[in-house]
């Protein structure tokens, strides 16, 4: 486990409840701080290094760096399409981000957008009853293209794609106040599939960095709670890497739920300060009684 970038970021062997996280991030949301754009960012970059580093490189084509892609937001093109290969056969990393209608899904979306203006293939699996609308137009017009997993879509093609995608980036649920982590609906359904789908091996292998394809979670896996690691339904997908923000949540330190986040990295949103004075949840892999 370790923190992506700034020596002022919490520590990570330190865990802290949604309400503390969302209590610090007020006032820099207040101030302007585009928060999203950087975890989204960081986002990015981490599955472009799970991608070079764990995935074969003979056959997947390497990204574009972060400093020569163009994303989106900043004036991206749609170059890259799927099927699109290089005279050595090589073809794009294939990206899925399954994203829910809140901001963990705007995270998502947003790095959609970054990857697919480097070179990869990201298709966009919507679960919620809406996308982020600045993160979908931001991911669409890098070229990410939608993936339709309900009636309206094709099976088949839902299906093929699972199986030959190289990361899902699952952008489900966050830290959003709800009466269960459990997840409903269409994204149960979703999930359901791709587990089917991929086989109770691939469910098994999660977090050992050997399986196809990985999921990489966007602040924690969708399905668990944040402030006390309980998975209340096992239908979730387990991560082989999760990209938290601002501070780790106690729920990836305890509970069941440490057996289904893989490798923890924290990104740096600034919230150091903020915390400095709050006592965690969680600080070694210890609980505390709080208030």
């Amino acid at each position: 486990m370790h923190a992506a970038a700034g020596s002022a970021a919490p520590s990570p062997r330190d865990g802290y409840s949604a309400e503390q996280v969302r209590a610090a991030e007020r006032p820099l949301l207040a101030a302007g701080e585009p928060l999203m754009q950087r975890a989204a960012a960081a986002l990015a970059d981490e599955v472009s290094r799970v991608l070079a580093e764990r995935l074969p490189r003979r056959r997947v084509m390497p990204l574009a760096p972060s400093d020569t892609a163009r994303p989106a937001s900043f004036g991206g093109s749609d170059s890259t399409r799927a099927g699109d290969e290089t005279t050595d056969g090589a073809r794009p990393p294939l990206v899925i981000v399954i994203a829910g209608s809140g901001d963990n899904g705007g995270d998502a979306l947003f790095a959609g957008a970054h990857l697919a203006a480097r070179g990869a293939d990201v298709r966009i699996v919507a679960v919620g009853s809406r996308l982020h609308e600045a993160g979908a137009e931001a991911a669409h017009a890098a070229g990410a293209r939608d993936l339709d997993p309900g009636p309206a879509g094709d099976p088949s093609e839902f299906d093929e794609a699972v199986r030959t995608a190289d990361v899902l980036v699952d952008g489900i649920l966050g830290i959003g106040a709800a009466a269960t982590p459990a997840l409903r609906g269409l994204a149960r359904e979703v999930v359901v599939r791709v587990r089917a789908g991929l086989g109770p091996e691939w469910v098994a292998r999660a977090g050992r960095g050997t399986r196809h394809p990985l999921v990489v979670a966007v602040d924690l896996p969708s399905g668990i709670s944040p402030d006390d690691g309980s998975v209340p339904d096992p239908t979730v997908l387990p991560a082989d890497v999760t990209v938290t923000m601002g501070a780790v949540k106690a729920g990836l330190l305890s509970g069941p739920a440490v057996e289904l986040v893989g490798r923890v990295v924290l990104v740096d949103l600034g919230l150091g300060p903020a915390l400095a004075g709050v006592q965690p949840v969680v600080t070694g892999g210890r609980r505390h009684d709080l208030p």
